[in-house]
């Protein structure tokens, strides 16, 4: 297996925007991973959205076609502005289902210099498993203490993630739909049994105040009982909390300390890991905003 895996690496693709410095970091840590030079790096670019961005999507471009150290590299530079949700949606299907597989980053996640050889070694691993329909490489700053150093969660998170196309065919980004198929007692469990607030993104993008993709993602797979591979120390960090991107507010809830070493362990057992899954809980618990802090973030979402 891993002999396979070290020849023909997933290809990644990366979507850009307009974050030169961000872009950069990015980019750079991702070089330094074991696997880049036999990896195939697609960059999809999105359009800008209004005249004021044109500057710095152009900067992310000219900054895009420099780049080295990668097998091969291909962009995808688009004259209109898409959104990031659709750029995605298209560029995930078209790489996965060329491929079979892929790895996918946004242009503000930094990662492990083990982030490549990780995710090779897992969509290798679980392949031919069903059941496993997405390996992550975020992990919440949550203690690894007497936790396997991989586990299954029922959660997509999306910062650092790949699939392959017998997955990815499920997806669907239909809001009306999960609002009619939902049952209350699914809406608790995709809920994390209470602890998050994830059903509120499909409202949201059931209402048009949001249009984002990764929720239904995350819903494609809990429908089907399927089971997300993640590590208990993250590989990436997400650098964006910063008010740079649309849907990252400020914070610093989400920084971890990247793993130092190798992932050597890879769940055999599928099922979700119950101390894992509690100590997500807790960490979902103590880091829900307060009710002064979600007026703070309602003013901000209707003052733009």
């Amino acid at each position: 297996m891993g002999s396979e895996t070290h020849r023909k690496p997933a290809p990644i693709a990366l979507f850009v925007y307009n974050r030169p410095r961000h872009t950069r970091e990015t980019v750079e840590a991702l070089r330094a991973n074991e696997l880049a030079d036999r990896s195939e790096l697609f960059i999809f670019s999105d359009g800008p959205r209004s005249a004021s961005d044109r500057e710095k999507v152009e900067a992310v471009r000219e900054q895009c076609r420099t780049i080295q150290g990668f097998k091969n590299i291909v962009m995808r530079e688009s004259e209109e502005n898409r959104g990031l949700a659709a750029s995605i949606i298209a560029g995930v299907t078209e790489i996965v289902n060329e491929y079979g597989k892929i790895i996918v980053m946004e242009d503000d996640l930094v990662s492990s210099p083990h982030f490549l050889s990780y995710m090779n070694e897992a969509l290798s691993m679980y392949e031919q498993e069903e059941k496993v329909m997405h390996i992550g490489g975020y992990m919440f700053p949550i203690s690894s203490e007497g936790i396997p150093e991989t586990f299954f969660f029922r959660e997509s998170n999306c910062w650092g993630w790949g699939t392959w196309a017998r997955s990815w065919l499920h997806y669907e980004k239909d809001a009306r739909k999960l609002m009619n198929t939902f049952t209350r007692q699914q809406v608790r469990e995709f809920n994390i049994d209470g602890y998050h607030k994830f059903w509120r993104q499909v409202k949201e993008n059931y209402s048009g105040r949001r249009d984002t993709w990764a929720i239904f993602w995350y819903a494609a797979i809990f429908l089907r009982k399927g089971l997300c591979l993640h590590p208990s120390v993250s590989l990436i960090q997400n650098i964006g909390h910063d008010n740079s991107g649309k849907n990252c507010p400020g914070t610093d809830i989400y920084t971890v300390a990247l793993k130092k070493t190798p992932i050597r362990y890879f769940e055999k057992e599928q099922r979700e890991n119950p101390e894992a899954l509690r100590r997500i809980q807790i960490y979902f618990r103590n880091t829900r905003p307060s009710l002064v802090q979600r007026l703070l973030n309602r003013m901000r979402e209707i003052t733009g």
